[in-house]
């Protein structure tokens, strides 16, 4: 009887199950989507966020040839909605579209669940909407220096609105105290729809508002707007020049929308989906229903979002600490 030896050479074997299993999961991510995509929006339905996914996910549903399901998971501040998102299996099923609250909660809660830097992957930036500084036409200023000097007159009796306690509104008014070196008080409101209200009564004096929100009441003559506070003026109201035009440096806030994965998620898929969504904003219909929202359509590379995602972290942690908020 012949004995057959067969010799197992194990470092061999080691590279063998390795490239099986890249094949595997290649073959896998290339065969993506194979079922339905649940697309997680962290806020209530009929919002900005809400409207901007419900535009992004139908036009995705096209271009992956599977349902992308928006999920509506809103509370406290975003964070349920986020937390479902960062927890869940990172293989591409479950997408997020966050906004500039990822940066502000940071610093807003003494204890979350998940670090929106670390446990979400960037997929890429979605929109910019900018805001705008309006004031009751009853105050006898017309631009933002005017503003200032006349707060400087009256340090303490000017008030402005917010949305509430910690939202976006509340810390670009913070921003601009701080910028333009004036005392205001902030009255904080349940929402921007009845902040803006009293404003046009006059029960409070200036908002950064959303321009979405304030343009009627601007077109009414209602309100009357002093600057734009992102870097470039909207093409909502071309004539109405930025705050660092004016000469307030650095001002620049807007309200940004991203999409992300979990992290872990394949490399493969992120780029897909940063590719397909960039292809569909830059569609002229697309361009158009977002315009009619007031929102800019941008795309970027994951790099690119996760860079910046970095960086308005920072900023925002800095405009809270300065604000005195406390993490709840």
């Amino acid at each position: 009887m012949v004995e057959s030896r067969i010799t197992i050479h194990y470092p061999a074997l080691f590279l063998l199950l390795c490239a099986a299993a890249l094949f595997c999961a290649s073959a896998r991510a290339q065969s993506y989507p194979s079922r339905p995509i649940r697309f997680i929006v962290p806020f209530a339905p009929g919002g900005g966020t809400d409207i901007i996914a419900r535009v992004v996910g139908q036009q995705l549903n096209d271009a992956l040839g599977q349902p992308v399901v928006i999920d509506n998971r809103g509370g406290a501040g975003s964070v349920l909605g986020t937390e479902l998102a960062a927890k869940a299996p990172p293989d591409g099923y479950t997408l997020l579209l966050g906004n500039i609250s990822l940066a502000f909660n940071a610093w807003l809660y003494k204890k979350l669940s998940y670090n929106a830097i670390t446990d979400l992957a960037p997929v890429t930036l979605v929109a910019v909407q900018p805001n705008i500084v309006v004031i009751h036409p009853a105050l006898p200023v017309k631009a933002i220096k005017d503003f200032a000097e006349f707060a400087r007159r009256e340090p303490g009796k000017l008030t402005y609105a917010s949305a509430g306690t910690g939202s976006g509104t509340h810390l670009a008014g913070e921003m601009l105290k701080t910028s333009l070196g004036i005392d205001l008080i902030h009255v904080p409101y349940k929402g921007t729809g009845p902040a803006l209200i009293d404003l046009v009564g006059g029960q409070v004096n200036m908002m950064v508002s959303t321009f979405a929100s304030a343009l009627p009441h601007m077109k009414s003559g209602r309100l009357r707007p002093l600057g734009v506070t992102s870097a470039k003026r909207s093409a909502a109201a071309p004539d109405v020049p930025t705050l660092i035009e004016q000469g307030v440096a650095g001002y620049d806030y807007s309200t940004w929308y991203a999409l992300f994965a979990p992290a872990g998620t394949s490399r493969f898929v992120i780029e897909r989906l940063s590719k397909e969504t960039a292809k569909l904003l830059a569609m002229p219909d697309i361009r158009q229903k977002l315009d009619a929202q007031g929102v800019d359509p941008q795309s970027s590379t994951p790099a690119e979002l996760g860079r910046y995602v970095r960086s308005e972290t920072e900023k925002w942690g800095k405009v809270v600490r300065s604000a005195g908020i406390s993490p709840q």
